[in-house]
């Protein structure tokens, strides 16, 4: 399996390859992916189009570097498809999915903790980070505005990299991923109330550090 698949995207007819007979629509990832364990390479590339951008962006959020963040996210995938073989659809894919991409994201971070992380920050993103919205007129902001977003984004970014592992992990599977409490405690093993814990001291703690930026 080529290292490189991640950026080179997939064929569209891998995809369709899936697809035939019984609509990959109609099949769970869990089903996909036991079609994976049997062989079934195409299957392998629809699971990796389909989760390919979730992946990437949760790695940015982890690492705050573009180019690590694709290295994270593929090797994300190499072990997924290295681990085929011992796929089994006891969970839901996507929990035994960010399992995996978490233990990679915490060892990078454990590895990295002196490294500087990138500054950049895309005016192209969505103003998302802290849940809140800025009041412009249009997407052409001015100047000052583009400079008072990114002072925005790079304070958020930097209190949410200091945020304790665990707290930032369940809120970029929060706020970011669109993970409910059940499926981010099904990741991280922990229970529903602890995570809604962790999620309640991550939420306060940002608000209390950022209140001068609402």
């Amino acid at each position: 399996m080529d290292r490189g698949f991640l950026s080179m995207g997939v064929p569209s007819h891998a995809a369709a390859k899936v697809a035939n007979a019984e609509s990959a629509e109609g099949l769970s990832d869990a089903q996909i992916m036991l079609r994976v364990k049997g062989g079934d390479d195409s299957a392998f590339e629809y699971l990796v189009q389909k989760y390919r951008r979730p992946m990437l962006s949760f790695m940015y959020r982890m690492a705050h570097n573009s180019a690590v963040a694709e290295d994270l996210a593929q090797e994300v995938f190499l072990r997924v498809y290295r681990s085929r073989e011992k796929y089994e659809a006891s969970a839901k894919f996507t929990t035994w999915l960010y399992r995996i991409a978490s233990n990679l994201a915490v060892n990078h971070a454990r590895d990295t903790r002196h490294q500087r992380p990138e500054n950049t920050v895309s005016l192209d993103e969505p103003d998302q980070e802290s849940g809140l919205t800025m009041d412009l007129p249009d997407n052409s902001p001015t100047a000052e505005e583009a400079i008072v977003r990114r002072e925005r984004l790079a304070a958020i970014r930097q209190r949410v990299e200091a945020l304790p592992e665990r707290q930032k992990m369940a809120l970029i599977m929060h706020k970011y991923q669109q993970m409910d409490y059940r499926q981010i405690a099904e990741v991280l093993k922990l229970s529903e109330s602890a995570i809604k814990s962790l999620l309640f001291r991550a939420y306060e703690t940002l608000r209390v550090q950022l209140k001068e930026f609402v």
